[in-house]
């Protein structure tokens, strides 16, 4: 029976100290692809950083920016922005308290702001970014916001009264980034235009921004042996370390790799 695979990228695929693909992964995906499943990766990040990792692992279908991105053939679908009036209620609180913001308006590493106030707080990204900075720019003004960065550090969040008007992530503690956080909303709606059993989806992850697309009530979910504690608790099976051939040897082990033959109808014929 046909599998519909959704890949988390981080630890999943990928060795974390190496950020490369683990070489049995890589082997586990193309003998899915022979088997005549779907593979597709499910991550939080943007598109145009995404891209990248989908062209390298050559996954021909992706869900992206948090599920609000689709991929299909090689093919951007959509990629749909943040909650436009969450985004100016979560800015305007900011700009209130004093907290130094930077907005993604487009999708690319830059990011907007009307002064260095974020860099003063909490310094500058480590990931590649570009910086325009310009005293007159309105956020009020902007057509889409695809992510925000707030110079929120764990200690002040609990108290921002917007926090829950968009989906957010915390992977530096000095800062809060919002970005669309429904992997699993992704997942629906791929399947939604493939057109396929919902029941079939497989997905796999480590962490817990991987938590929203497991649910065992729709579909089968693997946990890495290196996933949290939350992640697992939430699995309908937890295979090995990725980087002790985890993605492998679950496939191997459920059967994965081989593609179940469908059942030739049988021929009656009438005698006349």
């Amino acid at each position: 029976m046909k599998k519909y695979f959704f890949f988390d990228i981080d630890g999943t695929l990928t060795d974390l100290k190496t950020h490369q693909i683990v070489p049995s992964a890589k082997v586990a995906l193309e003998k899915l692809k022979q088997a005549g499943h779907f593979v597709c990766l499910n991550t939080g990040r943007a598109h145009y950083k995404a891209e990248k990792t989908r062209k390298e692992f050559n996954f021909e279908n992706m869900v992206c920016n948090g599920g609000n991105g689709i991929v299909l053939d090689g093919i951007l679908k959509e990629n749909i922005p943040l909650d436009k009036q969450g985004a100016l209620k979560i800015i305007q609180e900011a700009k209130e308290k004093g907290i130094g913001y930077l907005v993604a308006i487009n999708d690319s590493q830059e990011v907007y702001g009307e002064n260095d106030l974020f860099i003063q707080q909490v310094g500058y990204r480590k990931e590649p970014t570009t910086y325009i900075l310009d005293r007159d720019f309105d956020y009020k003004q902007v057509e889409n916001f695809y992510k925000i960065y707030l110079a929120l550090d764990e200690k002040e969040e609990a108290s921002f009264q917007n926090k829950d008007q968009l989906g957010s992530l915390r992977f530096e503690k000095e800062y809060l980034m919002f970005q669309p956080d429904n992997k699993k909303g992704g997942i629906f709606k791929m399947m939604k235009i493939l057109q396929a059993p919902i029941q079939d989806v497989v997905v796999f992850g480590d962490d817990y921004n991987d938590l929203d697309m497991f649910d065992k009530d729709l579909w089968t979910g693997v946990a890495m042996g290196n996933a949290c504690d939350a992640l697992k608790e939430k699995a309908t099976y937890i295979t090995d370390q990725n980087v002790d051939d985890g993605i492998y040897n679950i496939c191997e082990k459920m059967g994965w790799f081989l593609m179940k033959k469908m059942k030739e109808p049988k021929l009656r014929f009438l005698l006349t």
